[in-house]
């Protein structure tokens, strides 16, 4: 079955490529960047459902559904893993981290960047008049609010956050 999308539907989804492509750009040079391992790899996991998200994106442009089944099971994987993660690393890395200042701020601009993304599939969503359209998106920005969340956990389990 072929999804038909209106023009203004249309818009969205390739606006939301775009966002997208930053998004897995940002995650991808960020992991480079930071000094703490268990950050880059979250940031490492960030990137590969930001191109799942973008792959998505462009089925549903090709008219197809992707699934979205598959997502959801390895990401509740991925959220248990990381709330062991964060548990172990408070008591192992709190004074390096501490210390590591541009981790601190490359996390800040992560967490602006999935907020203002998620504002941005929050407008879209009302917008949309289909629904397998709309379920996708909201798919999409539930696991971008993951993401805001997993960072936010980051920084709170290592001091970075009042």
């Amino acid at each position: 079955m072929e999804i038909k999308l209106t023009k203004k539907e249309r818009l969205f989804l390739e606006d939301a490529k775009i966002q997208e492509e930053v998004c897995i750009q940002k995650y991808v040079n960020y992991a480079q960047q930071v000094k703490d391992p268990e950050l880059k790899q979250i940031f490492n996991q960030h990137a590969q459902q930001e191109q799942h998200h973008f792959d998505s994106l462009s089925l549903l442009l090709q008219g197809k559904k992707p699934d979205l089944g598959e997502g959801e099971q390895s990401n509740s994987q991925k959220q248990q893993e990381q709330k062991q993660s964060n548990e172990i690393s408070v008591k192992n890395n709190f004074e390096g981290t501490m210390r590591n200042e541009s981790d601190k701020v490359i996390c800040i601009d992560l967490l602006s960047t999935e907020k203002h993304v998620s504002s941005t599939y929050d407008n879209d969503i009302f917008e949309c008049t289909n629904s397998d359209v709309r379920e996708v998106l909201q798919h999409i920005q539930k696991e971008e609010q993951t993401h805001g969340e997993d960072i936010i956990n980051y920084m709170n389990s290592h001091g970075m956050k009042n």
